[in-house]
């Protein structure tokens, strides 16, 4: 899959700036993979020379027929799109996701609980229960 913007989201792990065209079906299936599983607004580029910005939420891969669904940021209805419309692909949007792994939510909850602990303890000490 030809990436026509060298960027250094490569490092970060993030697809943010990233702008992905596509030469076959199987890269296109590539590219809506990697959009799907994106937590942000995708723009893409039809083959009409429209530019569609929104959210990809779901996708359909057939032998024929492969299309995606998303959310548009300009219009309240979903929109279905072909993959065989589809020219290019950019990252457009803020990965809501970038750098929130497992284990720093896991870390960040197990801390919470600690401080929730300690303040029962500490409530029960004031009461005379230990």
């Amino acid at each position: 899959m030809t990436d026509i913007k060298n960027h250094a989201a490569s490092t970060t792990g993030s697809l943010e700036g990233r702008v992905f065209a596509p030469t076959s079906v199987t890269e296109v299936t590539e590219a809506v993979e990697l959009a799907f599983d994106y937590r942000g607004d995708v723009t893409l580029t039809l083959r009409s020379g429209e530019s569609v910005i929104g959210y990809i939420y779901n996708r359909h891969v057939a032998a024929r027929d492969s299309y995606l669904e998303l959310f548009p940021v300009n219009c309240p209805e979903a929109q279905h799109i072909p993959y065989s419309d589809i020219t290019s692909i950019a990252f457009t949007g803020e990965d809501t996701a970038n750098g929130k792994s497992w284990e720093v939510w896991v870390s960040k909850k197990e801390s919470e609980r600690r401080a929730e602990a300690a303040e029962v303890e500490a409530v029960a000490r004031t009461r005379g229960y230990l």
